[in-house]
């Protein structure tokens, strides 16, 4: 082991330290969110709340699973999102890591009110891990003898960004962690009124325990969000790893720059920050299910088969939009016509105000024109 002394084997771990004060605004404002959230829920139908439902944990299992490295097929992880949820969905082949990411949002969405124990922890690595043949161990703590680290660079020169507890270590550590978090979200605390300051606190805990050979970060992620749902008693309906995703490499860079030290207030401030990062998301993406709605109301009976089928494939794309915007080429592949028909097709969306239209020739692009 280098001469580095990692968090865990400072002399007061695990007693993380951190000024609140820094802290108040952002915990004020998440409270603040929360109530947003719950009165722009009440203006959507049932059947809209369960499309923000697949739309948040389908983000959520995709994101986490890109900041791996990990790309999954979305109509596939939605599809198994639904299954789980017992939503009628259409039959599609699914991966094992797709069914196993959904399986997994979906277990934390319906049971975050449990207290988190070893059982709750081994299932979802089972989940996650779903199909893999390169483990040693799957559904338990890692029990191998060599170093964890995380490492970047050359096999030969590696840079070491982290080297976790030995595995002889783990079973400890980890009656502990689970110990605290339990402890924390339900016996009266200093920290009952500072929900951002115990998720970051679970996520980095934990994470810097790394006790599984592979998966940690996406457990870690969700331990959050467990941490979250606690701390307002209702599942958080926020996309975490959609947030950090977007910004990946501050996410890694106070990781390192915190695995260190028993001090976290900069941590604690940067995920707060992402945490409400991600609530505003989730407050856009209501607003924009309730301009759905309206919008299917207003113009469903004026598109023709071809129309109503590309629209509903620019929702779906969400408040963020059709990637690159919509091209007529992307409205042939998507409608399957002809180049004739979708010219046709888009000029009558446009003199309808249902898309706006911009750029020229080869760069002309189409957008849904929601108010």
């Amino acid at each position: 082991m280098s001469n580095v002394h990692w968090n865990w084997l400072l002399k007061n771990w695990p007693q993380f330290t951190y000024d609140k004060e820094i802290l108040v605004e952002l915990e004020q404002t998440f409270i603040q969110n929360s109530g947003t959230v719950v009165g722009a829920l009440k203006h959507i139908t049932a059947d809209s709340k369960d499309d923000l439902l697949v739309e948040i944990l389908s983000n959520e299992a995709i994101k986490t699973s890109e900041i791996e490295g990990e790309f999954l097929n979305r109509d596939s992880v939605q599809s198994s999102i639904k299954r789980n949820l017992g939503l009628n969905v259409e039959k599609r082949k699914v991966s094992p890591a797709e069914y196993g990411i959904a399986e997994m949002m979906v277990d934390l969405y319906l049971n975050y009110s449990k207290p988190l124990s070893h059982k709750q922890l081994f299932e979802w690595h089972k989940m996650i891990t779903n199909g893999r043949r390169d483990l040693t161990t799957i559904g338990a703590y890692r029990t191998h003898t060599e170093p964890m680290q995380v490492v970047s660079g050359r096999i030969d020169r590696p840079n070491i960004h982290f080297e976790a507890p030995p595995s002889a270590k783990i079973p400890r550590e980890m009656k502990q962690f689970i110990t605290w978090f339990n402890d924390v979200h339900t016996k009266k605390n200093e920290l009952d009124r500072f929900p951002l300051i115990k998720s970051g606190i679970a996520h980095l805990y934990f994470v810097s325990i790394h006790p599984f050979e592979d998966g940690n970060g996406r457990i870690g992620r969700a331990i959050a969000e467990k941490s979250i749902a606690l701390s307002i008693k209702k599942p958080t309906l926020i996309s975490l790893s959609y947030t950090i995703e977007a910004n990946k490499k501050d996410y890694y860079t106070f990781l390192e720059n915190n695995n260190k030290t028993l001090e976290i207030t900069d941590w604690l401030t940067y995920f707060g920050k992402t945490i409400l990062d991600a609530q505003n998301n989730t407050i856009k993406l209501i607003d924009f299910i309730i301009k759905k709605a309206k919008f299917f109301n207003r113009y469903s009976t004026q598109l023709n088969d071809r129309q109503l089928k590309v629209i509903k494939r620019l929702f779906e794309a969400g408040h963020t939009g059709f990637k690159g915007g919509l091209s007529a080429k992307n409205y042939v592949k998507i409608a399957k016509t002809s180049e004739s028909t979708a010219t046709r097709d888009l000029a009558d969306l446009v003199k309808k105000e249902i898309l706006t239209k911009t750029g020229i020739f080869k760069s002309t692009r189409y957008s849904l024109n929601i108010q």
